[in-house]
């Protein structure tokens, strides 16, 4: 979509950039179908149609994973996103169902003395309060969320080979075994782009199209369908720098007297704007995007998370769980094109 930043800011101060949007079918110019799915709640329907009028044949638990064959275009979820996956013979709308991969990992003894983020390469898996197989379980972890390593163990009476995640919300360390996690190597944490100036790189919000649009001049390299804040918790319109980030954040509102509790640990790729933790950032407990529904962030899926946090300044090294530069960041501006 060659689309300058120039004519995107006049489309969505005309409230037309909904509509070329529309025509462009912008919804299905993202990545292919995924080969499998985690159900992220219970009582999701597969359908003998992709329409949510249909027969329902059977009722997925949550975190159920299942083998995805295709997508298709059905009813629409919401706004932006009429996309179903075929499940065997059935289907699901796409929001509910978080696409994932196997990939099983080989283990690494040598962690850096800070630390290192790693993210999980599977679609669930149960940590452990000490590194034993049959030791208590801990929180649940899921396919994309990262988490900050601190060390291997090797437990030799089991023979199994577990590492150590530190959550700092918490306090309190967790063991992951090491076939579910993948150590990021430094040179995906680099920033890219480097070579263009700081004052050359904005990013543009509009939450009436649900779109994650990022600039370098008036070249587009960057849009994806995001989901802002819902009613009540909405997105904050304005100017904003990226002033502070981290690779992995334990999100919560627990400690808050506030309706609608979520805690989720491992939160990846977070790039902050504000100094009430509105940020972009990874998802993984829907795939709904296009679609308000956030506290107050901007969710994106992990890998388009990742781009921004490595294409935006300050860049965070490799052995720093997070920094915090006010006064510093990439340009963001986040507007409503629709009043």
């Amino acid at each position: 979509m060659n689309l300058s930043r120039r004519d995107f800011l006049k489309l969505a101060g005309a409230g037309a950039l909904g509509i070329f949007l529309n025509e462009l079918r912008f919804e299905r110019v993202f990545a292919a179908p995924p080969k499998q799915g985690r159900m992220t709640l219970s009582g999701i329907n597969l359908y003998d149609a992709p329409a949510f009028n249909a027969n329902s044949t059977h009722i997925f638990g949550k975190d159920e994973v299942v083998s995805i064959k295709s997508d298709v275009d059905g009813d629409e979820g919401n706004p932006y996103n009429k996309v179903w996956y075929q499940i065997d013979d059935g289907y699901s709308y796409s929001g509910w169902i978080q696409p994932v991969e196997t990939n099983y990992q080989k283990s690494v003894f040598e962690i850096p003395a800070a630390g290192q983020v790693g993210e999980i390469t599977l679609p669930v898996v149960d940590t452990k309060l000490a590194p034993y197989v049959y030791a208590r379980k801990g929180y649940r972890l899921y396919y994309g969320s990262t988490h900050w390593v601190k060390k291997v163990v090797v437990t030799r009476e089991e023979k199994s080979i577990w590492y150590e995640i530190y959550d700092k919300e918490l306090e309190k360390s967790f063991y992951v075994p090491y076939y579910a996690l993948r150590l990021i190597p430094d040179n995906e944490l680099t920033l890219l782009s480097p070579d263009v100036p700081d004052e050359m790189k904005s990013i543009v919000v509009d939450t009436s199209t649900q779109l994650v649009t990022a600039f370098e001049g008036e070249t587009m390299v960057f849009s994806q369908r995001c989901s802002s804040g819902a009613k009540g918790t909405k997105t904050p319109l304005g100017d904003f720098l990226t002033y502070h980030k981290g690779p992995s954040i334990h999100m919560t509102n627990q400690r808050d007297e506030v309706s609608g509790i979520y805690d989720l640990p491992g939160v990846p790729w977070c790039t902050f704007f504000t100094g009430i933790g509105n940020a972009f950032h990874g998802t993984y407990w829907h795939n709904d995007y296009g679609r308000p529904r956030s506290h107050g962030c901007v969710n994106l899926p992990s890998d388009a998370a990742k781009f921004l946090y490595r294409w935006t300044k300050p860049t965070v090294p490799a052995d720093v769980d997070y920094i915090y530069l006010p006064g510093e960041g990439t340009r963001v501006k986040i507007i409503s094109s629709i009043s």
